[in-house]
């Protein structure tokens, strides 16, 4: 592996066929610059047809996006626009064309509820960001502020105290 630190807070790396880039976290030997709040990795990998790619094991969650091409993860091809998350088996990633791929990984970060366009890890912060959609307490987005959208069903809150 030919590791380029430049100077960049994004390090790159080439081996074989791939073109790497840290994004975030720290993985491939390498420390990206830009701060974290939990132990992750994010890289960029631009594979040749044929090249494979190791994949850090050192996390309990992992996944890819091929953002172009066609690649193979335990023999099972992950194409464009395609996402896998990984096993805790699975080593590698190989190009089956020329391919542009997003490998992250990460601790998980515990449960998390889902209330029509709201998602917390706190029932009571669920419950209490559908009343004040509902009560208008929210600032609707510029470029959308033109109709405001009820809650499918305010009956659906009392599940939530």
């Amino acid at each position: 592996m030919i590791a380029d630190r430049g100077g960049d807070d994004l390090p790159a790396w080439r081996d074989a066929g791939v073109a790497g880039q840290l994004i975030a976290g720290s993985a491939y030997g390498l420390t990206a610059g830009v701060r974290t709040h939990s132990p992750l990795f994010y890289a960029h990998l631009q594979m040749n047809k044929g090249a494979t790619a190791e994949i850090p094991a050192d996390f309990r969650e992992r996944a890819l996006y091929v953002a172009d091409g066609t690649v193979e993860v335990g023999g099972q091809p992950v194409t464009t626009g395609g996402m896998a998350v990984l096993s805790p088996k699975a080593s590698s990633v190989r190009a089956v064309v020329p391919a542009t791929v997003m490998v992250l990984g990460g601790e998980p970060l515990g449960e998390r509820f889902l209330f029509w366009n709201f998602v917390s890890s706190s029932k009571d912060r669920l419950r209490q960001a559908a009343e004040d959609w509902q009560a208008g307490r929210m600032k609707l987005p510029d470029a959308d502020d033109q109709e405001f959208i009820p809650l499918p069903s305010t009956d659906a809150l009392n599940h939530f105290r």
